[in-house]
């Protein structure tokens, strides 16, 4: 999975949005503000980390999250910008 040309994380303000650039704009006119799990997320993605190793960057940064929260975490997180074409297989 990789995310979609066009699409960018920013920090901004203390805040993480995605944007889009380029020939997106013309179909996405939207910022999505993520929290900083879907930023690591995202992050993870964009560098070519499998689920596994983004399940346990999520571990290593939050000490008082479980496995199976991670992971249905990631699968949420996934399924959102994969319905809106931002994260593609």
């Amino acid at each position: 999975m990789k995310i979609n040309e066009g699409f960018i994380l920013k920090e901004v303000a203390g805040n993480f949005v995605v944007v889009s650039c380029g020939e997106n704009t013309l179909d996405f006119n939207n910022i999505i503000t993520i929290n900083e799990t879907g930023a690591i997320i995202w992050k993870g993605i964009e560098t070519g980390k499998n689920k596994t190793q983004i399940i346990n960057d999520i571990l290593s940064e939050y000490n008082g999250i479980n496995e199976a929260d991670a992971s249905k975490d990631f699968d949420e997180f996934v399924i959102q910008l994969k319905n809106v074409n931002i994260i593609i297989d």
